[in-house]
């Protein structure tokens, strides 16, 4: 190929949902701005609940509210872009573009993986060793575990991004999503992507792997402490404590797992953009709601709230 025309593709087309045109295409816009307003609202709540109210100023209510802040940046880096190529029924996005939605996106995904696996860690803490508990997981190692979340992410990533940097574009340039989703982008690109792809499988493990395993065992240990337990009441009581946060990592990792463990050639399939909006749209507005509805100190506080409203 001449070398002339190895880096001629400047932009990329989002195809979006070909299939929503038209009024289809503005009911849909409406739906994932509603869906979009909602969820930051949900999380911006969670947020200043746990800032202004000291009974929740304990560390699982700390994390969460870190979570919150976690997905409100993550559904900020897609769907705003989302909205416009569904507006437009398709949009254009430059390279430098793409290559920056691309890295966001895995390094804040990377960050949400590794402060799920601290909650859990957190509730490993709080249920098999509750009398040294508060010795451990003090106000320094919470923040210390935070940053570590969000240092290693975009640490990690960096070399990802690395990689994309050198990529040339000398076209097809349309991609068959509604973002720049990591492997249909790199598979455009005409440079030698082995060591790409071979660098995102090794960093992988870190990033997913090793944090769902070490989720795993904290979960079977909270079981198994529970199942300890001799009174009813007090095993229904101790899992109520973790069970919203064991509901968000089966929905986070069992879409995330579905997305990224399908043949290559899967991403054209409309099911495989189906499943990316639930695990980027739909996912993030649940994850609140389920901590606010099954959590009953957050249910008090609300419900004080709203009666308050209605006063």
């Amino acid at each position: 190929m001449d070398e002339g025309n190895r880096s001629s593709v400047t932009e990329l087309l989002l195809l979006g949902f070909p299939n929503a045109t038209g009024c289809k295409a503005i009911a849909f816009f409406v739906i994932i701005l509603i869906v979009y307003i909602l969820t930051l609202m949900t999380n911006i709540m969670v947020i200043v609940l746990v800032t202004i109210k000291p009974q929740l100023h304990s560390p699982m209510y700390f994390f969460l509210q870190q979570l919150s802040f976690v997905e409100s940046m993550f559904l900020t880096v897609i769907v705003p872009k989302m909205l416009h190529v569904v507006w437009l029924e398709g949009a254009t996005i430059s390279i430098t573009g793409c290559i920056t939605q691309t890295y966001v996106y895995c390094a804040i995904g990377c960050t949400e993986c590794h402060l799920l696996t601290v909650m859990a860690y957190d509730r490993y803490l709080a249920i098999c060793n509750p009398l040294r508990y508060n010795i451990i997981m003090d106000l320094r190692l919470q923040h210390h575990l935070v940053v570590y979340c969000w240092v290693f992410g975009f640490l990690l990533t960096q070399i990802t991004l690395n990689f994309l940097c050198q990529l040339e574009f000398c076209g097809p340039h349309v991609i068959d999503h509604f973002f720049c989703d990591p492997i249909p982008f790199i598979d455009l690109s005409c440079s030698y992507k082995f060591a790409l792809k071979l660098e995102i499988m090794i960093i992988s493990v870190p990033i997913i792997v090793i944090p769902f395993i070490l989720v795993i065992i904290s979960y079977t240990c909270v079981c198994l402490t529970i199942l300890g337990i001799s009174s009813a009441k007090g095993r229904k009581k101790t899992f109520s404590t973790c069970s919203s946060h064991l509901a968000v990592v089966i929905m986070y990792y069992g879409t995330l797992m579905t997305i990224y463990t399908v043949p290559a050639n899967g991403y054209t399939l409309p099911i495989n953009k189906l499943i990316s909006f639930l695990y980027i749209v739909v996912t993030p507005l649940f994850n609140p709601i389920i901590y606010c509805l099954r959590n009953q100190e957050m249910r008090v506080i609300m419900e004080k709230i709203f009666r308050k409203d209605k006063q």
